[in-house]
């Protein structure tokens, strides 16, 4: 199956404040707020949700095109993402900016202060999957990027019958309610975190019933409280699988959905691949940054069956 990963694609900068950002914020002082936090720890790392995507896919062997938009700064990045099976024939380099760029400040409670620099992310809007791939691909996921991009590439699956995941993350802050129905009408899947539904739902002013009416298959999850599948009236609850650590929750969701479409894409039961992405999450928690984690496919099948039964299925990546 040949899947196409649309969205973003970041350099990110991870930092840690050793305290609690609450106890710096006077509320009668908000209006004229000027705080700087002093960090003990900074790191650069390869960021982007459609990136992190890719490379957790790649991590179990699949051979995912990655679509973004990138500046004149990703030579390094090109590298490391090609030496880890991606295949970035699909990416487009803008030389006039740079790549979008992430800054996250992590205090000791695990709170988050960020900030995000489209750079050449912007520009996505003036690109088409058919500017970028000349065939049709099995599956395009939609996932965080330039808000108007996301609803052009939502606009040109239905036109050309591709079949899509729509993944709007952070994203649903940005677009309305308008925006947000258009864009999952006619989606194969929609897979959103809790609190991101909970948006959709008010600005859309449909309730989880309507999603599922509208929407083939809806993924919702919850953390460490693990993730629900809403599908053809039936509700599967899938557990999470407890980290041995929490090193940085940054990048958990990316590997979750990278496991779920390595699911769909050997036509595993849904609860099994939503498992595969719990599994795939937890190795993302465990380390520092959204593409350090690392595993062979040998030894995610052995882990995996030591906290779940796949009945045999996980032979294939072997």
């Amino acid at each position: 199956m040949e899947t196409l990963i649309t969205g973003s694609i970041a350099y990110d900068y991870l930092m840690r404040f050793p305290g609690r950002f609450q106890q710096h914020f006077i509320p009668d002082e908000l209006h004229d707020l000027s705080l700087s936090f002093l960090v003990d720890d900074m790191t650069k790392h390869w960021g982007g949700t459609a990136a992190n995507i890719a490379f957790t896919m790649a991590k179990f062997g699949l051979q995912p095109k990655l679509m973004g938009t990138v500046g004149r700064d990703f030579g390094d990045y090109r590298s490391w993402l090609e030496s880890n099976g991606v295949d970035c024939s699909t990416v487009i380099q803008i030389d006039e900016v740079f790549t979008a760029s992430f800054f996250a400040n992590t205090d000791d409670d695990n709170n988050q202060l960020a900030f995000f620099y489209g750079g050449a992310m912007n520009l996505a809007r003036n690109y088409r999957i058919a500017d970028a791939l000349s065939d049709k691909p099995d599956l395009v996921i939609i996932s965080p990027n330039d808000p108007i991009a996301m609803i052009k590439l939502c606009d040109e699956c239905r036109e050309r019958s591709i079949r899509f995941i729509y993944d709007p993350g952070q994203q649903v802050a940005r677009l309305n309610g308008d925006e947000l129905r258009r864009s999952f009408r006619g989606a194969h899947m929609i897979v959103v975190n809790k609190y991101e539904a909970s948006v959709i739902y008010e600005k859309t002013g449909l309730n989880l019933n309507d999603l599922r009416e509208i929407v083939d298959i809806v993924v919702i999850t919850a953390s460490e409280k693990g993730s629900t599948i809403y599908l053809n009236g039936e509700t599967i609850e899938v557990a999470a699988f407890a980290p041995r650590e929490i090193a940085d929750p940054t990048g958990a969701g990316d590997a979750y959905r990278a496991g779920l479409i390595l699911g769909m894409s050997k036509a595993f039961p849904l609860e099994l691949s939503a498992q595969i992405g719990a599994l795939s999450a937890t190795y993302a928690l465990e380390v520092v940054g959204t593409q350090n984690h690392s595993f062979t496919a040998a030894e995610f099948v052995e882990r995996f069956r030591r906290l779940a039964d796949d009945r045999g299925r996980l032979d294939c990546l072997l």
